[in-house]
């Protein structure tokens, strides 16, 4: 049975692509923060590994965790949300990403995914390919491009084979109460009115299932480089909105234009899936 070691995987993307890799049969070995634990019923295929801050690991920590691992997914970052995006923990974790890079090119570990973001690329952008042009505007986007060019580099060299998956927007199961989707059915559920912005700006949504599952793809597909994770169908806000509204019968509760948006925000950011599925 073939092992993959999986960093993030009690996180929101992380949980699904634990899941998808023991639905493929691998079996697990996974980063856990000390005193934590990970519930999940195929237990005899997962192995954790605890450590009090997987950022703060040494090269020769991350060696010793290697042996006998075909592939690394690699999910861990910092994502407190209102504070990650221009937090300077971003470059710790950069700093913490490149060492287990390091290991992984000594290790002869055959395969390394990580997992970046759509915000990545130059913005607005509605019909993002993997090769559009980049340019992160957050010291998060700015660190995980950096991790990219750096590991796609040192990988190169060891001849290791490396995906880079983007994620774009996503929804579902273990999401952030304060986020869109779930703000939206807790508030259209409870009979609520939910005051949005004028809901023209384009967003590309993917629920986290099929996202983590690409994810996990990747380690049998042997597909490399730039992998855009979404669901490549650009709707607008108020579109999703108004979807999840008639659940409810419940547009009447909408009020458009009302919220402030946030002067980064761009106006479009929707990809183009170029993940090859098996």
């Amino acid at each position: 049975m073939k092992t993959v070691l999986v960093t993030g995987g009690t996180g929101f993307v992380g949980r699904q692509i634990v899941k998808s890799l023991l639905r493929r049969g691998y079996a697990v070995r996974m980063t856990v923060r000390t005193g934590h634990d990970f519930e999940h019923g195929a237990r005899d295929r997962i192995e954790l590994v605890r450590t009090d801050d997987l950022f703060s690991e040494s090269m020769e920590w991350w060696l010793s965790k290697l042996d006998g691992v075909e592939a690394v997914i690699h999910a861990a970052w910092y994502v407190e949300p209102g504070r990650y995006l221009d937090s300077p923990e971003n470059i710790r974790c950069l700093d913490g990403s490149l060492r287990l890079v390091d290991a992984v090119s000594r290790a002869g570990t055959r395969r390394f995914v990580g997992v970046g973001t759509c915000f990545e690329y130059s913005l607005p952008n509605s019909e993002i390919t993997e090769t559009a042009a980049l340019g992160p505007v957050t010291l998060y986007a700015a660190a995980k491009l950096a991790l990219y060019l750096a590991a796609r580099r040192r990988l190169e060299t060891a001849a290791v084979d490396f995906a880079w998956a983007r994620l774009f927007y996503l929804f579902g199961e273990g999401e952030h109460p304060a986020r869109l989707f779930p703000t939206l059915h807790r508030k259209l559920a409870a009979g609520e009115t939910m005051t949005l912005s004028a809901g023209d700006k384009i967003r590309d949504f993917l629920d986290v299932e099929i996202a983590g599952a690409d994810v996990a793809g990747l380690v049998e597909t042997g597909q490399t480089g730039v992998v855009n994770v979404c669901s490549g169908e650009p709707v607008t806000l108020r579109e999703i909105a108004e979807r999840i509204a008639d659940l409810y019968g419940a547009r009447r509760l909408l009020s458009f234009g009302a919220a402030q948006v946030h002067p980064r925000d761009p106006q479009a950011v929707a990809g183009v899936c170029n993940v090859i599925k098996r």
